[in-house]
């Protein structure tokens, strides 16, 4: 492994999945603007729109799409212009 390529400044932070809620504490270099106290200690704050405590994948719930409804609704819509010109 190459040496003086990796960062030296690993500290713990934490993650917040502004979703749910959920935080969790990894160490990471990211810079961060807001701190949060957890347990007493004050970490770096950094939010996240979605993370694996609510990403549907890992959650198992999946969000019902109805395609049926919208391509009904695109060729309503859409309809005129199909038609010939008289």
């Amino acid at each position: 492994m190459k040496k003086d390529i990796h960062p030296e400044s690993y500290r713990p932070v934490v993650f917040k999945d502004m979703s749910n809620d959920e935080i969790f504490i990894s160490r990471s270099t990211i810079n961060a603007k807001e701190t949060i106290e957890v347990d007493g200690v004050t970490y770096p704050l950094v939010k996240l729109e979605i993370t694996s405590a609510s990403h549907p994948f890992y959650t198992g719930k999946q969000k019902l799409v109805d395609t049926a409804g919208r391509v009904d609704k695109f060729m309503s819509r859409y309809a005129k212009r199909t038609q010939p010109k008289k």
